[in-house]
């Protein structure tokens, strides 16, 4: 979708978040719901020096990769027709100019039976933008994880609020990517304090 034809829409827009968006949307919105997409799967493949790293050090956040045997959680976000040109704006620079993410549609599936699919708007960083980082193993990211901070805070927090809201609205989930690396960031951070505990 366009963005001239995204600034057409009328009535409502639907935007899926998967990343910082869930807890902290930042846009006026009438209503969101937790479900999820087709066709994608969740990684910590791009790379951030504004948000939640420097240009020495980037941060790692999520991105979406094709897999059509995956699906990915999230919230879906419904703006209303008059702040859908504001939130686009702000999304747009937000998601794209410093993100580098680039936009898509999607089946948006709620997590409750009896609520409607909806085609939703999805920014997705592609591995053609200069940001991206691309696969690492676990700990690999882990160790990039426990050491970045941006303007927005510490690498750490960006992966504890998205394994946090996995837990607490889609518990029957099991995201084995997401939870192997805050895994391996916590052992970091215990390893760190036993050592400490031995210099004491």
């Amino acid at each position: 979708m366009k963005p001239q034809e995204i600034l057409q829409c009328k009535g409502s827009l639907w935007v899926f978040g998967y990343g910082s968006l869930v807890w902290k949307p930042d846009f006026v919105y009438q209503r969101s719901i937790t479900g999820y997409i087709k066709g994608y799967k969740r990684r910590f493949w791009q790379g951030d020096d504004f948000y939640r790293g420097d240009k020495e050090n980037p941060g790692r956040v999520v991105t979406l990769v094709e897999d059509q045997e995956d699906r990915t959680w999230g919230v879906a976000y419904e703006v209303a027709d008059a702040q859908i040109k504001e939130a686009f704006e702000y999304l747009n620079i937000r998601e794209g100019v410093i993100g580098g993410y680039v936009t898509e549609m999607v089946e948006f599936i709620p997590r409750e039976k009896d609520v409607d699919t909806v085609y939703a708007l999805v920014y997705i960083a592609t591995s053609d933008n200069p940001a991206y980082l691309g696969p690492a193993s676990t700990q690999e990211i882990a160790n990039q994880i426990a050491v970045c901070r941006g303007k927005a805070g510490h690498n750490i927090e960006y992966l504890l609020r998205l394994a946090e809201f996995m837990r607490r609205c889609c518990p029957e989930v099991e995201d084995e990517h997401l939870f192997s690396i805050e895994a391996a960031v916590l052992n970091i951070y215990q390893d760190c304090e036993t050592q400490n505990s031995l210099l004491v």
